[in-house]
């Protein structure tokens, strides 16, 4: 086993070593985000959903989590290395005029939104639950707003992420949490309550 692998099968036991499993989406622990009430909805991923409804569709069924095995957490770490590969960085001023644009990086190139459509995208076509791959709003080391893909295991909240290669839970991340999309409904968002006394210091309400 190289050092890579060596690095990735410790991360992996670390999170499993961390945490104890749960069959429940919502359960208010350390190891999930805690989910408020609703909130409004990024104006990006309000015009994204105009124009790709079947994407935001609501489900008609109960929230999952996903059994994080080694199989899995290392298909997670394949899918967020893949799609950081492929898209190139680029505002959405640049690629189409506009401060704010959602939608899937046909042309190779994106900002943060994109690299989190497309991985989620990627995920379901592998069979993951679209009710446990949701894009959530956070503010950076910087204060600016960012968009990472949480997916939900039952280990807990993980991160998957374009600035920080790593795929990290949640509460490992130098980021604070602000909103994410309904399991239920993925045209529906709802705050998070980010109290963590680790989080950014610079950061600000």
């Amino acid at each position: 086993m190289n050092i890579a692998s060596k690095a990735i099968a410790a991360t992996f036991a670390c999170i499993v070593a961390a945490t104890a499993t749960t069959a429940q989406a919502d359960t208010p622990t350390g190891r999930f985000m805690e989910v408020g009430g609703a909130t409004r909805a990024p104006a990006g991923h309000v015009g994204f959903c105009s124009e790709n409804p079947s994407e935001c569709r609501s489900q008609n069924r109960n929230a999952v989590v996903v059994k994080l095995d080694r199989e899995r957490w290392n298909e997670l770490l394949a899918v967020n290395a893949e799609v950081n590969r492929q898209i190139r960085p680029v505002t959405d001023v640049e690629l189409f005029g506009v401060e704010e644009y959602w939608t899937f990086p046909s042309s190779g190139a994106g900002d943060c939104e994109e690299y989190v459509l497309e991985k989620q995208r990627v995920l379901q076509k592998r069979g993951w639950p679209k009710s446990a791959l949701l894009i959530t709003v956070v503010k950076d080391t910087n204060n600016a707003g960012h968009a990472v893909l949480t997916v939900r295991t039952d280990q807990g909240d993980i991160i998957l992420d374009n600035q920080i290669e790593a795929v990290l839970p949640w509460y490992s991340t130098p980021y604070r949490f602000v909103k994410l999309q309904s399991a239920r409904n993925p045209a529906k968002w709802a705050a998070i309550s980010d109290h963590r006394v680790s989080t950014v210091a610079s950061l600000s309400n």
